[in-house]
């Protein structure tokens, strides 16, 4: 007897025997069994998943000697003429390859003739979306009101292709994919049946490579039992096939989580020494990463990982956190878009995996976010501070600004003394995040209390505001149900007003904060503004502003704006040391609002 695949020994002959679609299978019994045969189906759905099968089924089930019945006998002259596809009833058509209106002509004339044989005189069409828009027009009428006699089943891999008039006038029936486990306990049938042995692993590899494909799996089964000489394991498999498995894997990419560029690009050119294609290695990196993503959400089912999950790294596991799996993927998801127009894909491959060896130094947008918030108690309240004296960050003498005139060069008041600290400190201040950016940059050192100093000196800014975040001092801005300001003082109603408008239109009281020489006169507020566009802004909402102003003072009030440009400083204001930090962090200027 002449070789049979493993795909047309194994395929299936009942409606019990379809694999993963179990839908389909109930709804065509039901039917049969109650006698509502449509005039037409149609079957969409991947490749390799049943869609052919199931309409030669169907064929069968309508035309056994004993039925119309659910389960076909498979033994009479219809079952079997139908299962060797040499029944005159039913016909079988490739869409692909009769694409014409004149086919579907022949069609049409074939119809009017009553079947041979059989029951029902079917027509199966295969990728009937390949039939041309004319043929489709022609079918229109045959497959809306065919004889009773007559059943079409078409099926295609591209539904969209299908125009909406054939949709309307067919029964839709959409094949899934077969889900892995299912796919691995029948390739463990179809290698007991021909008295293989098959280990677990090579059979998930096999499943998960066919992708919920049945053919797909049968088909590539065939080729690793060619090689594997009566017993196939996953070892065999890697080694025929020139696969990198997991625990290359694991050492290649625990050198990347080491910093280990050098042994890294050595070893991965040991790996297309050994004939690995480059395509296929970036795939099973990137499923590879896929597992370490899924391990890091607690998820450990074998069908999803391919593998068990303690075949994978512990130290890549705990050297990247789910943000650094994630990056990796994305690298690898480019660097397969790339190669492809790449000038060498080798040296694309090689730069990735450089890349991942500074992985854990990746510091993502919703870190920095983070980070950036950790950090605004300590600013509290110096957007709307004077910045008075700094405390100079050396021992050395304040720093003075080049362009400053000698007038502007007055003594600084004494600032609280600063103890030496060694070049080599790089811990940063009590409070400030620690970035993997900031690791081995030397920081500004941190000055130390003075309890000692005059009473009348003035405190540094950095004091007030370590006051200000500890409640020791009124808050600048009352907000919620806090008290309301002092009418005595229009600055004290200034910050009120920017403070209550930054809850509801953050516009303009961005505007308002750039306002200065705030004065009460009667019943008008005015101030100025250096920015001719601020100005507009802000009198385009003047009456917002006047309505509150109203309220606080209990009449009406008036207010303008002007505009008068700031003459510039003499001397540039020193920043506190947090703001340093975080500009030079980040590279990044101060704008204002210090």
């Amino acid at each position: 007897m002449a070789y049979e695949v493993t795909a047309t020994r194994r395929r299936p002959q009942r409606f019990e025997d379809l694999v993963g679609q179990e839908f389909v299978a109930e709804t065509f019994r039901n039917a049969i069994q109650s006698g509502k045969i449509a005039h037409a189906y149609l079957f969409s759905g991947p490749r390799g998943c049943g869609k052919t099968s199931t309409a030669r089924i169907l064929a069968k089930a309508l035309n056994c000697q004993k039925g119309p019945t659910a389960t076909p006998c498979g033994e009479c002259s219809a079952c079997r003429e139908i299962t060797a596809g040499s029944s005159l009833d039913v016909i079988e058509i490739d869409g692909a390859s009769n694409t014409s209106v004149n086919d579907v002509r022949q069609i049409k004339d074939e119809v009017l003739f009553p079947p041979n044989s059989c029951r029902y005189k079917v027509y199966i069409i295969d990728e009937v979306h390949m039939l041309s828009t004319s043929a489709f027009n022609a079918l229109l009428k045959t497959i809306e009101e065919p004889p009773p006699y007559v059943v079409f089943i078409f099926a295609t891999t591209e539904l969209q292709k299908v125009p909406a008039t054939i949709k309307s006038r067919c029964q839709q029936f959409n094949f899934r994919l077969v889900p892995i486990e299912k796919v691995k306990e029948q390739l463990a049938l179809a290698a007991k049946e021909v008295g293989i042995k098959a280990d677990d692993e090579a059979l998930y590899w096999i499943a998960r490579e066919s992708t919920g494909s049945m053919r797909d799996s049968y088909t590539l089964f065939d080729q690793v039992a060619a090689f594997s000489d009566g017993e196939i394991t996953y070892e065999k498999i890697r080694d025929k096939l020139g696969l990198v498995g997991v625990d290359r894997l694991n050492e290649l990419f625990g050198l990347c989580s080491r910093g280990d560029a050098a042994t890294a690009l050595l070893r991965l050119d040991e790996y297309l020494q050994n004939g690995v294609s480059i395509e296929q290695l970036i795939i099973t990196c990137t499923d590879y990463l896929r597992s370490l993503l899924l391990i890091k959400s607690g998820i450990s089912k074998e069908a999803l990982l391919g593998q068990s999950a303690d075949r994978f790294s512990k130290e890549v596991l705990g050297a990247w956190g789910t943000i650094q799996i994630e990056r990796a993927i994305d690298i690898f998801f480019k660097l397969y878009r790339d190669i492809r127009y790449s000038l060498s894909p080798r040296y694309e491959f090689e730069l990735a995996l450089s890349r991942l060896c500074w992985l854990s130094q990746y510091v993502s947008a919703a870190e920095v976010k983070k980070a950036v918030d950790a950090v605004k108690p300590l600013l509290g309240g110096t957007a709307a501070a004077t910045v008075r004296t700094v405390p100079p960050l050396t021992a050395s003498a304040p720093a003075v600004s080049p362009t400053a005139t000698p007038a502007a060069s007055a003594p600084v008041p004494p600032a609280a003394p600063v103890a030496a600290v060694p070049p080599s400190q790089t811990a940063p201040r009590p409070g400030i995040p620690l970035f993997s950016a900031l690791e081995g940059m030397e920081l500004p050192p941190a000055p130390e209390e003075d309890n000692g100093a005059p009473d009348d000196e003035e405190p540094p800014i950095e004091m007030e505001m370590a006051a200000e975040s500890q409640g020791n001092a009124k808050p600048p801005f009352p907000q919620g149900g806090a008290e309301p300001p002092d009418t005595s003082s229009i600055e004290d109603v200034a910050k009120a007003l920017v403070a209550d408008l930054s809850v509801d239109d953050a516009m303009l009281a961005g505007g308002l904060m750039h306002a200065r020489d705030w004065a009460l006169s009667g019943d008008t507020v005015s101030a100025s503004i250096d920015s001719k566009f601020e100005q507009m802004q802000v009198m385009g909402k003047a009456s917002r502003i006047t309505a509150y102003l109203a309220k606080v003072y209990g009449r009406t009030m008036a207010f303008r704006l002007d505009l008068k440009e700031r003459k510039a400083e003499a001397a540039e204001q020193q920043l506190p040391v947090e703001v340093q930090i975080l500009r030079d962090t980040f590279k990044g200027s101060v704008i204002g609002g210090i």
